[in-house]
């Protein structure tokens, strides 16, 4: 009989939903996927997307007075709040009716835990920065498996190393995986931005590009595209956060790259860049450089000759694809 999958995908950025965009490909199921991002154009013809009503909105008043992380035991359950309890009950009203096999969390340890709490083997994927909260540690305990999108060899968290027999640590997952890097490049710099936010203005982006003297192109943003692969392709410098589809897709290009990490929750990009200095993948810097500054930041990165083999992008989406299934299977 043909699996049945479900999939929570967080609304912050679009990185949860590329994800499920990478994997759901590799994966011979029936996908009912459930978000407050409206459903994307190219969703494969076996998802299905149930839209959620948004946890975070003021309709009713602020949420953040409504004591919304039960004293440091969750992350996000505000009470009195309409948005959040449709929402979950969304979710647990599809599994009563139309059970699945498996149940990936994409991200959410108050997803994670209700599903497990439904009975439902639950996958949970983790990111990069420190996640010994309480909330995540309720997560881990209660998720089935434990998908960590990035290399073992290159990171290995002490809060999973309790969690290491249902761990399964990918490599970084792009969507770009199979696709061939150019050996031609145009000279242009790419500034390859997330959806995620950023402190970086437009003022201090044409001051970069005024101070190296190169043409730059933006993508992300405003100025998002679904399919940034040319462009990644063609630059000689990339200039990206270190958000981890980001990363992946750099490490898909062979890209000279400058990462500069955002401010996220739980420093995740921030200990991704600190890896990617530490392993000479990518020119890293704390903050944007200043006009007088980037000139010898691009110089040192042209210099740069990435191993980019060692983020393990090859086959990491049929792994994760293949972790979710063996998950179904042991039900």
């Amino acid at each position: 009989m043909r699996q049945r999958i479900g999939w929570y995908v967080h609304h912050h950025g679009r990185g949860h939903l590329t994800r499920l965009l990478a994997i759901a490909p590799h994966l011979d199921a029936d996908i009912e996927c459930f978000s407050s991002l409206e459903a994307p154009a190219d969703l494969p013809a076996h998802c299905r997307w149930t839209h959620l009503p948004r946890d975070d909105d003021h309709d009713g008043g602020d949420p953040r007075l409504g004591d919304p992380t039960v004293g440091g035991m969750l992350h996000w359950a505000p009470l009195g709040h309409r948005g959040h309890r449709d929402r979950l009950a969304l979710v647990a009203g599809s599994l009563a009716a139309t059970p699945v096999d498996a149940f990936v969390v994409d991200v959410s340890a108050e997803v994670t835990v209700l599903v497990r709490l439904l009975g439902v083997p639950t996958v949970a994927v983790t990111q990069p920065g420190r996640r010994d909260d309480r909330p995540h540690r309720l997560a881990f305990d209660a998720a089935t498996t434990i998908v960590a999108p990035w290399a073992e060899d290159l990171l290995e968290p002490e809060h999973l190393r309790a969690h290491r027999r249902k761990v399964v640590y990918t490599g970084g997952i792009s969507r770009f995986d199979g696709r061939p890097p150019s050996s031609q490049h145009d000279g242009s710099v790419l500034l390859l931005g997330g959806a995620g936010g950023t402190t970086v203005t437009d003022r201090e982006i044409d001051l970069a590009a005024r101070a190296t003297g190169r043409r730059w192109r933006v993508l992300g943003g405003d100025s998002w595209t679904p399919d940034p692969w040319d462009a990644l392709a063609r630059a000689e410098i990339v200039v990206a956060w270190a958000g981890q589809n980001s990363v992946a897709d750099l490490a898909a290009a062979q890209a000279r790259a400058i990462v500069i990490p955002q401010t996220r929750p739980f420093g995740e990009q921030e200990e991704t860049a600190g890896i990617l200095r530490r392993e000479g993948l990518a020119t890293v810097s704390d903050a944007w450089p200043t006009a007088e500054e980037w000139p010898e930041v691009m110089e040192s990165t042209r210099s740069l000759h990435p191993d980019w083999s060692r983020w393990g992008i090859r086959g990491a989406a049929v792994r994760a694809a293949n972790a979710i299934s063996e998950t179904a299977v042991r039900r």
